[in-house]
């Protein structure tokens, strides 16, 4: 390997002014690749964009980031201007720009919850077929156990001509349980960088070092790295499970599960976290549950714990029925707002989740659904073919339940007096996202529901 890219040494990387000397092709730019071009071009890099849906092309070669708070754009914005940052369809093209190329596609679970790679594996073979003597492939998405010297390795050395280790150095860096991440956070993590030898080790260690203020953990065993990461996401599909156990507990006994999680977050073990509408963490799981069926073994908690996850959705929509019950209204016809598509810190979680179920099933019961997002506008959202409404009044007015799914600060402290005016009275709030208080609430005359919290039945 006589690339400079494969034989980065810390003082070559030491500067903003050292990094520009260095392209890097961000492959997929959903949530992990958008996040990565930040990083990337916030830390001096060059930076192409590629992704096969050119609406998202268009949008980054603008400066927008799907999915990321606007606050971000602005530095977007600046890059694009510059041509720090630029964006394209032609994976072949960026490719042989590139000293770095990151893969950053993520891995389809189907209906049939099987994992399916043919987009990653398509992308691989772009990539090997451009790839650059020297160059240096880091895979970021989390894949299944030996996918990443299996697969992607004979893809890429089939479509290269080149070999690993000899030609190109192959390295694997995932970022599990995105969606509870924020921007600050992920620069904060503690990455884990896995190469099968010391040269590609190291100089992917150097690179991503200057996009993480964390030490980065090393190993030339990448199937414990794509083990770890997948154990670290099921590790937080199983706890939100344990969560939604004893939020169902709760209700059924009378008790608020908020006040429960307080007293149990000063013992000498993790606190317990919210339970949750878990319906974008799932797809870690279901890796690891198909490897483990490969393997002829089974992971018993991991499948009772998606089960339970996977039964949120429909319980939400029990609170619902019930609100509106003591309300002497039916799901059937019932006008209901969603406030809250869904968003972390400055990270946006694609519309394309609890939302868009929740609200399907409510309108396969009946009723009529609107949706209200403070940190969306209606053209992000043209995947979701339910009204949006652009102000919380506009929203809430003439329905007969709101439904709080997202905890943003604009719906913590609602003026209930204000809404109160313009809803269907008697009318009910279903607090999902456990900000409402419940006594408030009720005082002022809405009939209460909320996830884990019991505390309507004193």
């Amino acid at each position: 390997m006589s690339s400079s890219v494969l034989h980065a040494r810390s003082e070559d990387m030491d500067t903003a002014e050292k990094r520009g000397k260095y392209t890097v092709s961000i492959i997929g730019c959903g949530q992990v690749g958008v996040l990565h071009t930040y990083l990337f071009a916030e830390a001096g890099f060059k930076v192409i964009c590629v992704d096969a849906d050119q609406t998202i092309v268009n949008l980054l070669a603008k400066g927008k980031a799907p999915f990321l708070g606007y606050e971000i754009e602005s530095k977007l914005k600046t890059w694009a201007k510059t041509g720090q940052l630029n964006a394209t369809s032609e994976t072949k093209n960026a490719v042989s720009k590139s000293d770095v190329i990151v893969i950053a596609i993520p891995v389809n679970v189907d209906a049939k919850k099987k994992t399916d790679y043919s987009i990653m594996e398509n992308a691989c073979k772009q990539v090997g077929s451009s790839l650059r003597r020297g160059s240096l492939v880091i895979v970021v998405s989390i894949v299944g156990f030996g996918f990443t010297e299996g697969r992607i390795r004979e893809i890429l050395e089939n479509n290269s001509g080149f070999k690993v280790e000899i030609d190109f150095g192959l390295a694997y860096s995932p970022i599990p349980m995105l969606n509870t991440q924020s921007l600050g956070s992920l620069m904060n993590y503690e990455r884990v960088i896995a190469a099968p030898e010391k040269t590609t080790l190291n100089s992917a260690s150097v690179i991503l070092g200057n996009v993480s203020k964390k030490e980065i953990k090393k190993t030339e065993n990448i199937k414990n790295a794509e083990v770890a990461a997948l154990f670290e996401a099921v590790q937080g599909n199983v706890n939100v499970s344990l969560a939604n156990e004893i939020a169902f507990f709760c209700e059924k006994a009378g008790l608020d599960y908020l006040e429960v999680r307080k007293l149990s977050s000063n013992r000498a073990y993790d606190a317990l976290p919210f339970p949750t509408l878990a319906t974008t963490t799932q797809k870690e799981a279901y890796i690891l549950l198909e490897d483990a069926e490969n393997l002829g073994t089974k992971l018993r908690i991991v499948t009772l714990g998606e089960k339970i996850n996977s039964e949120m959705i429909k319980h939400a929509i029990s609170l619902t029925h019930s609100g509106l019950k003591d309300c002497r209204k039916t799901l059937r016809r019932a006008r209901i707002a969603i406030l809250g598509i869904g968003r972390v810190a400055n990270i946006k979680s694609p519309p394309r989740t609890a939302a868009k179920e929740l609200a399907t099933m409510l309108k396969a019961k009946g009723a009529k659904v609107s949706l209200h997002d403070p940190h969306f506008s209606d053209k992000e959202l043209t995947d979701i073919s339910f009204p949006f409404k652009k102000n919380l009044t506009e929203a809430v007015e003439g329905v007969d339940c709101i439904i709080i799914l997202t905890g943003h600060d604009q719906f913590k402290h609602l003026n209930l007096k204000k809404i109160k005016m313009v809803m269907k009275i008697p009318a009910a709030i279903v607090d999902l996202a456990g900000i409402a208080e419940a006594d408030k609430v009720e005082k002022e005359g809405f009939v209460y529901r909320g996830l884990g919290r019991g505390v309507w039945k004193k």
